[in-house]
C-alpha cells in the first residue's frame, strides 16, 4: 500500500510542480494548426480518391 500511496503523491506532485502547461493563447495556436492540418489532409486524400477513381473508370472503359 506504501508504493501506492507513494506513487499518487509523486505524481500529483509531478503534475503541479514540474510540468509546463501551456497558455490559453499557445493552446488556441496549436488547435488552429491541428484543424488546418486536418483539413488539407482530408482534401489531400478527397483530390487522390477522385484522381484514383478517374483513372479506374477511364481503364475499366479501356475494356468495355
Amino acid at each position: 500500500m506504501s508504493k501506492i500511496s507513494n506513487y499518487l503523491t509523486e505524481s500529483r506532485n509531478e503534475l503541479f510542480n514540474k510540468v509546463s502547461w501551456p497558455t490559453w493563447s499557445e493552446l488556441q495556436n496549436s488547435a488552429w494548426v491541428v484543424m488546418a492540418s486536418a483539413i488539407i489532409i482530408a482534401l489531400v486524400v478527397f483530390v487522390l480518391d477522385f484522381v484514383f477513381e478517374f483513372g479506374m473508370t477511364m481503364l475499366y472503359d479501356l475494356f468495355k
